[in-house]
């Protein structure tokens, strides 16, 4: 999953406990290999997939606010045009010692949003 710097540092640090997207995985996904996308562009890490929540957006906020990692105005702007939204909720997370080249480590190109390995 394609992460932006800010985010995915939170995500490791512990403060965004909420991964947000417009659609969500159509197979069970049980782990998440975070790719944090330019200027970094490596895979960082992972998380467990604990639950994904699928509300409509303004209920979605009310939902998650107090752990988004990401301020009302950002979360907002991010689903505008949309009626429903997702919160995968971020289990255990696993920062890696070294990060990954993902086409050296998975034998793909980093996606827009997310692909399954």
């Amino acid at each position: 999953m394609s992460i932006k710097p800010e985010y995915a540092e939170a995500i490791f640090a512990g403060t965004k406990r909420y991964e947000f997207r417009r659609t969500v995985f159509r197979q069970d996904v049980r782990v998440v290999v975070v790719y944090i996308t330019n200027p970094v562009g490596q895979v960082a890490g992972e998380f467990s997939v604990e639950n994904i929540i699928t509300d409509d957006v303004d209920a979605l906020w009310d939902r998650t606010e107090s752990e988004a990692g990401i301020d009302r105005e950002g979360f907002f702007s991010y689903f505008s045009g949309r009626d429903v939204g997702h919160a995968i909720a971020i289990g255990k997370v696993k920062r890696y010692r070294e990060p990954r080249d993902i086409n050296a480590a998975y034998g793909v190109r980093p996606p827009q949003s997310f692909l399954y390995l």
